[in-house]
């Protein structure tokens, strides 16, 4: 197998609002670099890169995958990435293996929402980018309405390229005038020749345009037809010519585990290695498959590296080149290469490898919180030990999925992207771990409080026959701010309440604290005051004084106007310009209140809320609909509030029927 060094390597990650023909995409470049004999199609479920049973059946990508081709003595690796906002991690790790970015944009569609979100990851991680505009040979695509959208949403220095541009062939020479307009913001020296009205080259042209990228002023754009297969070698060429090697990218930094002192890691063959894993695939029969981006040094199979996170040995078994499921075993790796290792037991996505001699922490990847969630019980009580090794496999492979047991509510809960996203977990758990499980809207974790102070007693007293038990106790209960949480307060004097039992107290308003006065939610926000009581020298006890304290808070709080507490969220939607109204509607029909609305561009508004999580358990279903899947949101906890009474009242009267 043909050794690639780190500067005959490009890493492409390609993106996309879905739909624009990624994957065609990918397909047609493998078949012009003739690493496939024909070309699949998504519509058949044939293609290399979406090989999944679940993709196959969506007719989209899921998951990252991976796929390289030899060009002209070039390697260029290239990771397909899903263009659904529901699987957005799977973007953000592979925005860390890439040095650069293909953005593909339909010619018929032009830029969308997905577009826009794809260009500010690719801003976000300082990759140059390149412009693919698809699908040119349909009817109603329009390159230069195209090309004009997207300089008025990202940049003025997005500019179409050709050879016919470049070398100024008759009919271009306006095109090839407006490409030294943008590249003179780039170099001085070429704005004075361009000032001056002098001839410009087609070398100075090229360099500038290299220069121009790699510094992210320039972002080209070439049209292309994926299906067709037109287009695709000019772009192959154009990859090699413009987008940066790893030793062009240059340097990354990371961190002594140790000291936490600044680490430079060079792509460089003769370093020590560095390696990041920016993805994991789980299989219960193949096992578990790294991806990993070489950073510096080399990966050799049989080599020993160390998991920086997890403070473990790793031996490197084999290594694979891979296109889509297909892999070809090589021995050997260099600086800023993309493989995939098999069986590295203890690593996990966002792990750093490095070889003993210099350890680095490279910084992990930053996911977004999920939106989306569902309650989810396996159907057969023998499933339960599987579904929870199904969700901690399924977890590794993509840790924009998170799965916990919430004792308050009582249930295990999944959480995601988007409904979508856990439609796709729980395929997966069936297909790959054999489990079949019911899935329901997971309650709402309220809270229960005071608004007022007031004090009562609590004594409890049993006569047995024997030792009997007695406690009794005084407590005084007010309400504290929002999020100050519990306070106890011993105040006892002359030992009315003996110091061993004072713990005991406490253990037993704490109880109370959990099973709620209103609905059986969590108490929070009180400060409790033991203040008085008495005791028996024979009958008095742990078990006793924690008895009568729970009695004695309960009857200070049902005086002290109890009310319900329901959890606030910060909600972000992004939307296109011409869905505002409807979104605004929307959130103020679930209770929302609307703080500000931001022109993050052109084509797309910022709408920042603030909504009851109760409102927002199904809002990605609900904006998918409004917005025919042009809009996304984030959202993440913000704090408790006061539930409106009428409302409050339906969930008590719900609660004590269930307890009924």
């Amino acid at each position: 197998m043909k050794e690639f060094l780190p500067e005959n390597i490009r890493n492409v990650v390609v993106l996309s609002h879905g739909g624009a023909g990624k994957t065609s995409l990918i397909e047609a470049m493998l078949y012009k670099a003739k690493m496939i004999s024909r070309m699949g199609k998504v519509e058949d479920g044939n293609t290399v890169m979406d090989y999944e049973p679940e993709e196959i059946q969506r007719k989209t990508s899921i998951s990252l995958s991976l796929a390289y081709l030899d060009w002209k003595g070039t390697k260029i690796n290239i990771i397909d990435t899903p263009g659904y906002s529901d699987f957005q991690g799977e973007v953000l790790g592979a925005l860390r293996a890439a040095d650069a970015v293909l953005l593909v944009v339909c010619a018929v569609s032009g830029v969308e929402i997905g577009t826009e979100n794809m260009w500010r990851l690719a801003q976000e991680h300082s990759l140059p980018v390149l412009f693919v505009v698809n699908k040119i040979d349909r009817e109603n695509a329009d390159l230069n309405k195209v090309i004009t959208q997207l300089q008025e949403s990202f940049s003025r220095g997005i500019v179409l390229i050709s050879e016919d541009i470049i070398k100024g062939k008759e009919g271009r020479e306006a095109e090839r005038e407006k490409l030294i307009e943008a590249l003179a913001d780039v170099n001085d020296v070429l704005l004075e020749k361009y000032i001056n009205g002098e001839e410009i080259g087609e070398e100075e042209i090229r360099k500038t345009l290299v220069e121009g990228v790699k510094k992210r002023q320039i972002f080209p754009v070439l049209p292309v037809s994926a299906l067709a297969c037109e287009g695709i070698e000019q772009l192959l060429d154009s990859i090699l010519e413009y987008l940066p090697s790893p030793v062009d990218r240059g340097p990354i930094k990371g961190t002594s585990p140790s000291s936490g002192e600044e680490i430079v890691v060079n792509p460089r063959d003769d370093e020590p290695t560095c390696a990041f894993v920016f993805k994991t695939v789980t299989d219960p029969y193949v096992g578990k498959l790294s991806f990993i981006r070489v950073f510096s040094g080399t990966l050799d199979t049989d080599s020993s590296l160390i998991n920086v996170n997890k403070n473990t040995q790793q031996k490197i078994g084999q290594i694979y080149l891979l296109i889509g499921k297909q892999q070809q075993v090589v021995g050997k790796v260099h600086a800023g290469d993309i493989c995939a290792v098999p069986k590295l037991a203890e690593t996990s996505t966002g792990d750093t490898l490095c070889a003993p001699s210099r350890l680095v922490l490279l910084p992990s990847i930053n996911y977004p919180e999920p939106v989306y969630q569902l309650a989810i019980a396996p159907k057969s009580r023998e499933d339960e030990e599987k579904l929870s090794t199904g969700l901690n496999r399924l977890t590794e492979e993509d840790p924009s999925f998170r799965w916990w047991r919430d004792n308050e509510i009582k249930q295990t809960v999944i959480a995601g992207m988007g409904d979508v996203h856990l439609e796709v977990i729980v395929d997966r758990l069936k297909r790959k771990f054999g489990v079949d499980v019911e899935l329901t809207t997971p309650k709402v974790p309220y809270r229960e409080t005071i608004r007022k102070a007031a004090s009562a007693q609590g004594k409890y007293k049993r006569q047995t026959g024997g030792h009997g038990q007695y406690g009794d106790v005084w407590l005084l209960v007010e309400p504290l701010e929002r999020g100050a949480g519990f306070e106890f307060v011993n105040k006892i004097v002359g030992g009315v309440v003996p110091r061993q039992y004072i713990p005991s107290v406490e253990k037993g308003v704490q109880k109370a604290l959990s099973e709620g006065i209103l609905a059986g939610y969590p108490v929070v926000d009180v400060r409790v005051t033991l203040y008085d009581g008495s005791y028996h020298p024979v009958d008095s006890s742990d078990i006793a004084f924690q008895i009568a304290a729970s009695i004695a808070f309960k009857n200070a709080a049902q005086q002290a106007d109890p009310v319900l507490l329901e959890p606030i969220m910060n909600v972000t939607v992004y939307v296109p310009k011409a869905f505002t109204g409807d979104v605004l509607g929307g959130l103020n029909s679930k209770r929302g209140r609307i703080i500000g609305i931001e022109s993050e561009s052109p084509l797309i508004d910022k709408i920042i809320a603030q909504v009851p999580l109760a409102e927002m358990l199904k809002y990605a279903i609900d904006l998918r609909s409004i917005t025919g899947g042009r809009g996304t949101f984030t959202m993440s906890f913000s704090h408790y509030e006061e539930v409106p009474p009428h409302i409050a009242q339906q969930i008590i009267e719900s609660s004590r029927k269930e307890e009924r």
